[in-house]
């Protein structure tokens, strides 16, 4: 019998873990007023199904998030990382 990879997303990834990215999930939300979705803009940051990341810190409750995508460290919104579906390591 084997079981299921466990999933979750990134929001909940404690510091110093490491996952694998497996999914985006559409989003409407614009950046800037501009009418760039949030989930493409994570894609073009590096955050693609496959990718490895790693959570390198996390703000205060509610505050922003350092996460390490390749050799790129970005800060995200919380709302922004919950768009991430990941396998922790």
């Amino acid at each position: 019998m084997t079981l299921a990879p466990t999933l979750t997303t990134l929001d909940a990834l404690k510091a110093g873990q490491s996952a694998t990215v497996i999914h985006l999930a559409p989003s409407a939300n614009a950046i800037g007023g501009e009418g760039l979705d949030v989930s493409r803009r994570l894609m073009e940051l590096g955050f693609v199904p496959g990718e490895r990341i790693r959570m390198l810190k996390r703000g205060f409750t509610g505050g922003p998030l350092a996460v390490k995508v390749g050799q790129s460290t970005f800060a995200l919104r919380r709302f922004e990382a919950a768009l991430v579906s990941i396998q922790p390591e």
